[in-house]
């Protein structure tokens, strides 16, 4: 954003606005979260902000398991039950899997054939790994480029972390992965929805995914979570799951 833009948005003067910049001007603890709300800057980099200028952090990154989060662990339940017998997972910023359904647990075990696996199990390492889903995925070129690109954009804020690029680059050197994905285009279109194709013991599963995040979060560890729910694309894939669970 230009200096006027962002004057504009954030609604102070243009002056003031480059005297912050040019370091003429020390901004107020205020002044910084004005800014920053202006700009969207995710909860963990306006903490940053802050410490930057002397404040204190006044953005908490709690546990999930903390007390004060319990209405929100209640509410995450209540949509991974709801997705049964189809699978759901809650994910972190850096792609750990917080949390499953049943219904993960039961299919992804499957696919995996029970065998032990890392903790925390990551999304895009299994996804990658030769010795994880990628075997199960027959169009996996498709969605591991795919996957790429999202974990780029999909970043809180656009702000890859360091841990982001870390992941991204233990990923891409995974045996069979292009070199061109390290490379990839920002400005191509994304696909409206790239289905997953699982197979397993003869039986096909296709999904497509959803993601939700929470709204008008006021917490750092609220505000990274993704919730990422799938749902069959055909009535094969319907049938196979609920035969999968012990359902009709």
């Amino acid at each position: 954003m230009s200096q006027l833009a962002l004057a504009i948005e954030a609604d102070v003067s243009p002056r003031h606005v480059s005297f912050v910049e040019t370091g003429r001007a020390k901004p107020s603890r205020e002044m910084v979260l004005q800014l920053a709300t202006a700009l969207d800057v995710p909860l963990r980099e306006r903490n940053g902000l802050l410490l930057a200028a002397g404040y204190a952090p006044i953005f908490l990154e709690s546990h999930l398991d903390a007390p004060e989060l319990r209405a929100v662990r209640v509410a995450l339940d209540a949509i991974l039950a709801k997705q049964e017998p189809y699978p759901a997972v809650v994910m972190n910023r850096t792609w750990d899997i917080l949390t499953t359904n049943a219904a993960a647990t039961r299919f992804f075990g499957h696919l995996l054939d029970d065998a032990p696996v890392p903790s925390p199990l990551n999304v895009v390492r299994m996804m990658f790994d030769p010795a994880g889903l990628r075997p199960c995925v027959s169009n996996w070129e498709a969605v591991a480029q795919s996957l790429v690109r999202r974990v780029q954009r999909e970043a809180v804020g656009g702000v890859a972390d360091e841990a982001t690029v870390q992941l991204l680059a233990d990923v891409l050197a995974f045996p069979g992965v292009p070199d061109r994905w390290s490379r990839p285009d920002p400005d191509a279109p994304l696909v409206p929805v790239i289905p997953i194709v699982f197979v397993k013991h003869g039986r096909t599963y296709t999904f497509f995914s959803a993601v939700t995040t929470l709204g008008t979060p006021q917490d750092v560890t609220l505000q990274e979570l993704r919730i990422e729910c799938f749902f069959p694309m055909d009535a094969d894939t319907d049938q196979n799951v609920r035969a999968l669970m012990g359902l009709r």
